[in-house]
């Protein structure tokens, strides 16, 4: 039977451990967005290796990522989850991709301008790592495997749904391919959570320092704690606003857990103090962490037969339209 929803793919890269920042801008937009499109979800190993991972770290990530999901909501029965390095059609898509763009497309992309800059080179010679520049290509290969209509991404991601944009017409006009200009999709409350240390810089779940970010499989005590000792400022009054950063980010994580505005979460703590913001969004995150880790005990468990599964469809329609693609090329050989 043919879907007649619309295709949405999300993936979360195998590095770090996921933090309550990939929940709010991510997973819980998967969540709920499985009944109104047909999802393709993966965790992405392969961008995992963009740069250097030592082995068992990324079984590690990878597996835990998956049972997340689960835990978090997604229903495998309406997603199709799976891991990337399952799908072997992705390393081949890439190729296909990879050499239908130029150096100075790849080069002037935003994150490898600002990753790269931050590598010092080693005994004069030069160590940025040849993927750091070539990953925006794989992720274009996986948006075009599924043919997405939709990809949820942060703001910093914006630009790589860009390239996507601009190689699905390059090939569908080179190579008369019928492969759709995919949206993005930016979640209006919790796009962006940020750092609880530096509230100017955006939470990340591959941040050295352990204090700055909320992690689903933190202790749900550890965590109320960081979020009591969360970077605020000297005003001592609540209200949204860009010159609060810390303040804002407490609002947006209490909002996007309670299901509210952030005017609505702004106007509960209006006449509160910033001792009470905090308990209330400490409360609010050990709640959420106790449900979600109870969960997950029972999702690892289940990890490789719904792995299975989900890598099983996703192959399926992976290799029919990396077909379409290898037809236009002239590497079809089904046909002769």
């Amino acid at each position: 039977m043919v879907s007649n929803k619309k295709i949405l793919l999300s993936g979360i890269t195998a590095t770090g451990k996921l933090t309550l920042a990939n929940y709010i801008g991510a997973i819980k937009n998967m969540v709920k967005l499985q009944d109104e499109y047909e999802n393709y979800i993966f965790i992405a190993d392969l961008h995992a290796l963009t740069l250097p991972i030592d082995p068992k770290e990324l079984e590690n990530n990878r597996r835990n990522i998956f049972a997340l999901f689960l835990a978090c909501g997604i229903d495998t029965n309406k997603s199709t989850l799976f891991f990337q390095s399952d799908v072997l059609e992705h390393g081949l898509m890439n190729w296909l991709i990879l050499t239908n763009t130029t150096i100075g497309e790849l080069s002037r992309m935003t994150q490898f301008k600002d990753k790269s800059s931050k590598i010092k080179t080693a005994n004069g010679m030069e160590t940025i790592p040849t993927g750091l520049l070539m990953y925006p290509t794989l992720m274009v290969a996986d948006i075009l495997l599924y043919n997405a209509d939709v990809i949820p991404v942060g703001i910093d991601q914006k630009q790589h749904v860009e390239l996507t944009r601009n190689l699905a017409t390059r090939l569908n006009n080179k190579f008369k391919t019928n492969f759709k200009v995919p949206e993005p999709y930016i979640p209006e409350v919790g796009a962006k959570i940020m750092s609880l240390v530096e509230p100017t810089k955006k939470m990340s779940k591959s941040d050295k320092n352990e204090k700055a970010s909320i992690y689903l499989l933190d202790d749900p005590e550890v965590a109320y704690k960081k979020i009591m000792k969360a970077v605020t400022d000297s005003e001592g009054k609540i209200y949204l606003s860009d010159d609060k950063p810390g303040i804002k980010n407490l609002l947006t994580i209490y909002s996007a857990l309670k299901n509210i505005s952030l005017q609505e979460t702004e106007q509960l703590f209006l006449e509160k103090n910033y001792g009470e913001l905090k308990q209330a969004v400490g409360q609010e995150v050990k709640l959420f962490l106790i449900e979600i880790q109870s969960k997950y005990t029972e999702a690892i468990k289940n990890i490789d037969i719904e792995a299975k599964k989900g890598a099983i469809k996703a192959r399926e329609t992976a290799n029919k339209n990396l077909k379409s693609l290898m037809k236009g090329i002239g590497l079809d050989n089904e046909s002769k």
